[in-house]
């Protein structure tokens, strides 16, 4: 598990510096209109976003994945964790708007920042932050095209980014769909779970690094996906464990904010299964209150704890953190030992403190 950490923690550290450096010469790559002032303020708030935090995670899987085949260096990585880590940035902009979420890894979201610029027009702030995020998405295909690899790669890696943005924003759809029910099952909830975050964050970055390590990625489908199915899932966990149970100093979010916006998350549907009727009116009160104060929010909080959902959701992400190392070790037979190793202990890594 250190071990994993580590690795882990050097691809974000050579990341963050590609990063750094793409932002720096991508106003004079980008022909944009040069009388403009808001197309450099778009791209200032594009960098502050994407280079403010973020544990990398994605750009690991993907290093990781080409590892799995070889040692040697891999022409297309780079560009490919540009796209992946773009792409996360596209999806964060339009999250933050979506859930009208006023802070984003411990700074202004770029919604709210453009809120504050135009005050008196609230039209404009919303429609330069979706352009923002959408102008992110553009620039993670581009940055594909840019990659000094055979022009068969290149289509292949680009059709894994373009069905990976579909399929996370029907995600978000789902997402949406999900909070008109009374209490969404966990096939729901796993669903949702696949499609907004999963096959993004986990499967593309996989099967882009053993892209471009020449591995042949339908023959080991499959397994790619148990294991990403897994991943997923308890890294959602984890991120809904933290909504209401987290620190927000810790997080760089405000906690309640899946309450405040009557999101059904793994957390909540886990506090409306186990509370009673009386409690649960207490519940469906606060859901859906985007001005719910901080000391109900504990409230619940607290009921939470009484009635164990924290115990059952962390219960739950150990589940599947042993699952998806099971499944890592399964893939001893076809891969590197060195980098199954480190597929093996990512999930354990992942877990919260006394996990």
């Amino acid at each position: 598990m250190a071990a994993a950490r580590e690795r882990a923690a050097e691809h974000r550290r050579r990341f963050d510096l590609r990063f750094e450096a793409y932002f720096a010469t991508l106003p004079e790559r980008l022909d944009t209109p040069p009388l403009s002032r808001f197309t450099p303020r778009c791209l200032e708030l594009l960098r502050d976003l994407s280079l403010r935090g973020g544990k990398r995670l994605r750009v690991a899987l993907l290093y990781e994945a080409a590892r799995l085949v070889t040692t040697d260096p891999v022409p297309g990585l780079a560009e490919a964790a540009l796209s992946i880590e773009l792409l996360q940035t596209h999806g964060l902009v339009h999250d933050d708007i979506i859930d009208d979420a006023p802070v984003r890894r411990g700074g202004p979201s770029t919604y709210y920042a453009y809120r504050r610029e135009f005050p008196a027009a609230d039209r404009t702030a919303l429609g330069l932050a979706v352009l923002a995020g959408d102008l992110a998405a553009f620039l993670s295909m581009r940055v594909l095209l840019e990659a000094d690899v055979p022009a068969e790669l290149r289509q292949a890696m680009l059709e894994v980014q373009l069905n990976a943005g579909a399929e996370t924003v029907t995600g978000q759809i789902v997402d949406l769909e999900r909070d008109f029910r009374p209490l969404p099952d966990e096939e729901f909830l796993h669903t949702v779970c696949e499609y907004k975050s999963t096959r993004y964050s986990v499967l593309a970055p996989l099967r882009l690094g053993l892209l471009a390590a020449g591995e042949d990625v339908a023959a080991h489908d499959a397994r790619l996906r148990r294991y990403a199915t897994l991943v997923g899932i308890g890294g959602q966990l984890r991120d809904d464990y933290l909504d209401l149970f987290g620190d927000e100093d810790a997080t760089g979010k405000s906690t309640g904010a899946d309450l405040r916006a009557g999101r059904r998350s793994y957390a909540v549907s886990a506090l409306l299964a186990a509370a009673d009727e009386a409690q649960r009116a207490v519940v469906e009160s606060a859901l859906g209150d985007p001005h719910l104060p901080a000391d109900r929010v504990e409230q619940l909080r607290e009921l939470a704890r009484l009635l164990g959902v924290d115990a059952k959701l962390r219960s739950d992400m150990r589940r599947c953190a042993e699952a998806a190392r099971a499944e890592a070790e399964g893939w001893r037979p076809h891969w590197r030992a060195e980098a199954v190793a480190f597929f093996a202990g990512l999930p354990l890594a992942n877990l919260l403190p006394g996990g």
